[in-house]
């Protein structure tokens, strides 16, 4: 279940990486207009997502919770963008409503927990975080 949603998820960034790529000025509509590079801002984010779907296929072993993490902190560190459109009511992917727009900002954070879910980076966590296997209380 987790492979699958693993490769689903990969296939996503693949998609919207591509995007970015292809289609610069639709994904401009989350860039707020008073950064500078706006365009390659975008193009530089398509790359990354190519590159984040790449890992999530091509990582195995305990390596892939570090790539979960970096997944599910890339979603994290786009998610001011999410907002800057909703607040701004900047249209682009179809969003041409407020509701919308909004919508879509409750399922950012469900992207970062299936990051973390179906790489094992979550339950990786949380075994550092049991008696005994968190490394402060060790060396205490």
């Amino acid at each position: 279940m987790r492979l699958v949603a693993r490769l689903l998820l990969a296939l996503a960034l693949l998609v919207a990486g591509v995007g970015h790529l292809v289609n610069v000025d639709e994904f401009l509509g989350q860039v707020p207009t008073f950064l500078p590079l706006r365009e390659e801002i975008v193009v530089v984010s398509g790359f990354m997502e190519i590159a984040l779907a790449a890992a999530l296929v091509l990582t195995r072993g305990q390596r892939l919770a570090l790539v979960g993490a970096v997944v599910a902190a890339f979603f994290v560190a786009v998610f001011p963008g999410n907002i800057w459109q909703a607040v701004n009511g900047s249209t682009s992917f179809g969003l041409d409503t407020a509701t919308g727009r909004i919508v879509r900002l409750f399922f950012q954070p469900l992207l970062v927990v299936w990051a973390l879910w179906c790489t094992g980076a979550w339950a990786a966590w949380r075994s550092r975080r049991e008696p005994g296997g968190d490394r402060a209380t060790s060396a205490a």
